[in-house]
């Protein structure tokens, strides 16, 4: 027994420290990521703890435990076809909503080298209004500062624009054609 004086977590102590290994190598062998693996085998010792008056003494230990992590698998694997099912329903579902749009995206390469010229603060500015359609106030709230600080920014951002540019840029709202790039940290 151990320092605890609880015989009921010695035994469980015992099993985990005799089998941790097999079942871990069981569910390696029988799934394709290694954190499934693990949650396997965490699952198939929170059964055992649950149910350690039900596991056999010796040799009859490795077999019950297997037993447990096979069903774990497979209720792992009802999960994951569920998950995938659910995720087909949402795409058609939301293609009749929201129609694929990304065979007509086509990126503008001009805007985006421009762009890609101005400050990340400028960038993220003129990406806020002219993709996501935001006004001053709305970006303010997106980064945390008042209206009055964004419209001059703004108004800074485009006409840096314009000039790289040599013309207005788009109105805001989203842009149809334009995939979104990644905000870049201030140089």
């Amino acid at each position: 027994m151990d320092a605890s004086g609880d015989p009921r977590e010695d035994a469980f102590r015992r099993l985990y420290a005799a089998h941790f290994d097999c079942v871990l190598g069981y569910a390696l062998r029988r799934t394709s990521r290694a954190e499934d693996a693990a949650d396997v085998t965490a699952e198939t010792f929170l059964v055992a703890w649950r149910r350690l008056s039900h596991v056999p003494v010796g040799d009859g230990a490795r077999p019950w435990l297997y037993a447990v992590a096979r069903r774990q698998l497979a209720n792992q694997r009802r999960g994951e076809l569920r998950r995938r099912r659910l995720g087909e329903r949402l795409r058609r579902d939301l293609s009749v909503v929201v129609p694929d749009l990304s065979d007509q995206v086509v990126q503008d390469h001009v805007v985006d080298a421009a762009m890609s010229r101005l400050s990340a603060r400028d960038e993220e500015v003129l990406q806020l209004h002219l993709w996501e359609g935001l006004e001053a106030r709305e970006i303010g709230e997106v980064l945390g500062l008042p209206g009055t600080v964004v419209r001059p920014r703004l108004s800074r951002a485009r006409a840096r624009l314009r000039e790289l540019l040599g013309n207005d840029p788009p109105g805001a709202g989203h842009i149809q054609d334009k995939q979104p790039t990644p905000i870049r940290e201030d140089r």
